[in-house]
């Protein structure tokens, strides 16, 4: 794949080095001459100096041909243009935004970015995979399809211990596609598979429907 990744800080940085490792084609579009600098003496003529909010800069690298656009400079008004540009501009098949205010994850979505990424947002999921009071964690967002892959634990408490799936009243939206226990191998659930205290679920839900699944599977 030919990625362009807007912004050439630490985290484009790491970005650039883990995908040319994968064997990717990347390119690094940078503002600041002295990073540009730092970056083409360490691995070459990877960066760009260049605005990748501007059509012109994004026309002169290539974007027409690119595969994806990865916009992660520290400013989300930056991203979101970056991204708009290269999608609507130069036809790039998918972007991905970082962004710094989780609130404003709707509005770019809205205005068609593909994928948002927030720290805020990752470090709350990572807080929920470690308390466990937090039932149902969600793993993955799958943005043209409007569903989510969610990860749900069903603790000693849950009322549904014991209970096969086929008697659970789940959200028509949801689906369970993996169970995972405690102890033993990972199958796919059946109608009649009864549920243990320290199973792990991998199911199929839509954002809305995250809550009446976690009640479903007895959370608290």
């Amino acid at each position: 794949m030919y990625i362009i990744v807007v912004g050439g800080g630490r985290l484009g940085y790491n970005l650039l080095k883990a995908l040319l490792n994968e064997g990717h084609e990347v390119l690094v579009l940078e503002k600041d001459a002295r990073i540009c600098k730092t970056i083409t003496d360490e691995l070459g003529s990877v960066c760009f100096r260049g605005d990748g909010c501007e059509a012109a800069t994004l026309a002169e690298v290539g974007t027409g041909r690119a595969d994806m656009l990865v916009a992660v400079t520290g400013d989300d008004e930056d991203n979101l243009v970056s991204c708009q540009v290269a999608k609507h501009k130069h036809n790039v098949p998918r972007t991905i935004a970082r962004i710094r205010n989780p609130q404003n994850s709707a509005l770019f979505k809205k205005l068609g970015v593909d994928v948002t990424v927030s720290s805020t947002d990752l470090i709350l999921e990572a807080i929920e995979r470690e308390v466990p009071t937090h039932t149902v964690t969600q793993l993955l967002t799958i943005e043209d399809k409007g569903l989510v892959i969610v990860d749900a634990k069903v603790n000693t408490e849950s009322t549904t211990v014991g209970k096969a799936i086929k008697e659970l009243v789940l959200p028509k939206e949801s689906k369970l596609v993996l169970i995972i226990p405690g102890q033993g191998n990972a199958h796919v659930p059946t109608a009649n598979t009864v549920l243990l205290a320290g199973d792990q679920i991998i199911a199929i839900t839509t954002p809305d429907s995250k809550e009446a699944l976690r009640a479903a599977l007895g959370g608290v």
